[in-house]
């Protein structure tokens, strides 16, 4: 079992924590978005990231700054993730339960997944394939839970899948920035995203929200899309978009357990075993333990670092306490010890 100090379990808690967020927020989304039309909810969606994200600046410094190289990589995620993702689901939400649409969200992983692997060659050992089995064996058991209770309405559910695809290729797509500032890329992009849907609303006619929603919907943005994907940034960075991205598959299941809590009655024991299945998986995950000799290119990079990680051996003048960001230089180096595709450890197997 690895610990608490591997890139293994430090990713995988965050993303966790991620996945726990964003789980909570579809059922809330359902709730407070009624009546509501799609553009105008994934704008506040957006704009209370957006928010959460400037009041967390503090401590930005050590934190390696966005570039305009990133720039086209940005418009990518918000066009996916901050505009379609959101609308879609909050489209879909209006014409299914809260459980189902949390639910399906499993598919996410599976695309994000088969991403990473094609454009990062992150490696998907038998541990990694077993843990992404074991979610989407129980995602698969939630849906046909709801398919047999009769819940499940088709349009509103391909909806939400098409929100899965988008939100795959966003993170996907956020792998290239996670060396950067976290709470720089969230203030862009959900800021970005927020202004796109507000201009969409406005142009489609939707209503304007009443006050109650409005504020219910920036609080669940600030944490379910603003907090959640600044931890889910921070894991990318230990753990590799494939990882991260099955981890956060269990963000379903909290989901549909925010539906119950909200209200809605449909649990059974198919939703027991699916939920019990996507524990596994997270645990599988969290005890991976990849060691081997490998070799790290010479590099020079930015982000942010310390330098009693193994990795980071370069002089200073005085030498920085704590996390700090500069350019600087890895020379060649050949080692072996437990690590995850994060940054440093992006080989081919």
């Amino acid at each position: 079992m690895s610990d608490w100090r591997s890139p293994t379990v430090r990713g995988g808690a965050l993303a966790l924590l991620a996945a726990a967020l964003f789980g909570l927020s579809t059922p809330l989304v359902q709730r407070f978005g009624q009546g509501l039309g799609p553009f105008a909810t994934a704008a506040l969606l957006y704009a209370g990231a957006a928010l959460v994200a400037l009041l967390q600046r503090h401590g930005a410094e050590v934190e390696a700054p966005l570039r305009r190289s990133d720039m086209p990589r940005l418009l990518a995620m918000v066009a996916s993730g901050a505009v379609i993702g959101p609308v879609a689901l909050a489209w879909g939400l209006q014409r299914t339960s809260g459980t189902s649409a949390s639910l399906l969200l499993t598919l996410e992983a599976v695309f994000t997944a088969v991403l990473a692997w094609r454009w990062y060659g992150e490696v998907l050992d038998g541990r990694v394939k077993t843990a992404v089995a074991l979610l989407l064996a129980g995602g698969a058991l939630l849906v046909l839970d709801q398919g047999l209770s009769g819940q499940v309405q088709l349009l509103g559910l391909l909806a939400v899948a098409v929100a899965t695809v988008a939100w795959g290729l966003d993170n996907t797509l956020s792998r290239g920035v996670a060396d950067r500032d976290p709470g720089q890329v969230v203030v862009v992009k959900a800021a970005l995203g927020a202004a796109v849907t507000t201009a969409l609303a406005l142009a489609w006619g939707e209503a304007r929200p009443p006050w109650p929603a409005a504020l219910a919907l920036l609080g669940v943005g600030a944490t379910g899309y603003g907090l959640s994907l600044r931890f889910y940034l921070l894991a990318q960075r230990y753990f590799g978009a494939a990882r991260t991205g099955s981890v956060f598959a269990f963000a379903p299941f909290i989901g549909a357990v925010g539906a119950f809590a909200l209200g809605e009655r449909s649990a059974s024991l198919l939703l027991l075993a699916g939920g019990v299945l996507m524990v596994g998986g997270v645990l599988v995950h969290l005890s991976e333990d990849h060691v081997h000799a490998h070799d790290h290119r010479a590099l020079d990079h930015e982000h942010a670092h310390t330098h009693n990680d193994g990795h980071h051996d370069h002089p200073h003048d005085v030498m920085p306490k704590g996390s700090h960001s500069h350019a600087h230089h890895h020379s060649p180096l050949r080692h072996s010890h437990p690590h995850a595709p994060d940054l440093h450890h992006q080989h081919r197997h």
